[in-house]
């Protein structure tokens, strides 16, 4: 379980560059639950996610996961109980070790590295066996440097990864943007099955409607730094990739209403 209360954050403070990039944030995300975020350019919601995996330390609030405090913990901690996957299919990952290396080094994330080897017989099987079921054909390619596959490959490789040692929270950025249709679909389909079969509590940003109406349980829609709108339940179901549009579309002309008003206010002191 997430618990995300009031926290915010000021880049630039007290500068011309000052950015008020989250403004009161909260959220309660129950266990097991899949929540997409979405929002504009600058709406604050890969900040969310930054806030969350310890990027930064928040001005003020609190970040509880699974009953334990993490708002001060730094990012190296966190990672413990955290798995994330990046926008670039090139991030995560150690380019000129094997597949099977850095499939190994994942399951053992949070533990103490200690001088054994870590990928014995027995290991090296189930991890085997894990690439096989992603139905990508690269388990007889254990031994390929990861930075030899195609980036859609790649990136479902880091989402198993993330995955690996079932964390207590999967954070997911824009994980498929930077991809082709095709290796987006690919590993659209690949989160689906590891977060409904592993139950992941996973909290994804992403700019794709159609990905936000259809994945999760709950979809966020963040707006100059706060939560805009939260929708879930039956409402969720119904959701349609056109009524995220249509409610885009009100913030918009309510953020243009905002500032027209602010206009006249200014000219009013002038």
């Amino acid at each position: 379980m997430l618990e995300i209360q009031d926290i915010r954050k000021t880049f630039f403070e007290g500068t011309p560059n000052e950015v008020q990039a989250l403004r009161g944030v909260s959220l309660s995300i129950q266990r097991g639950s899949f929540v997409c975020v979405i929002g504009t350019n600058g709406s604050g919601k890969s900040t969310l996610l930054n806030a969350v995996a310890g990027a930064f330390i928040v001005d003020s609030g609190q970040i509880e996961l699974d009953g334990t405090d993490i708002t001060h913990f730094p990012e190296h901690r966190r990672a413990k109980l955290i798995g994330r996957v990046f926008q670039d299919p090139f991030s995560g990952t150690a380019p000129s070790m094997t597949i099977a290396e850095n499939l190994a080094l994942a399951s053992r994330r949070g533990q103490s590295r200690g001088l054994t080897w870590a990928l014995t017989p027995s290991r090296r099987e189930n991890l085997r066996d894990r690439v096989a079921a992603m139905g990508l054909n690269l388990e007889d390619r254990l031994n390929n440097p990861i930075g030899t596959l195609s980036g859609g490959q790649r990136q479902s490789l880091t989402l198993l990864m993330a995955a690996l040692v079932k964390p207590s929270l999967l954070l997911l950025d824009e994980h498929t943007a930077a991809l082709d249709p095709k290796s987006a679909d690919q590993v659209i389909r690949l989160t689906q099955d590891i977060v409904s079969r592993d139950q992941l509590t996973t909290l994804m940003v992403t700019h794709s409607m159609h990905q936000a109406a259809h994945l999760g349980d709950r979809v966020v829609m963040m707006d100059k730094g706060r939560v805009a709108c939260d929708i879930s339940g039956q409402e969720k179901k119904r959701l349609r990739p056109d009524d995220l549009l249509s409610r885009f579309e009100d913030l918009r002309r309510a953020n243009q209403l905002d500032e027209s008003a602010a206009e006249m206010l200014r000219s009013q002191y002038v």
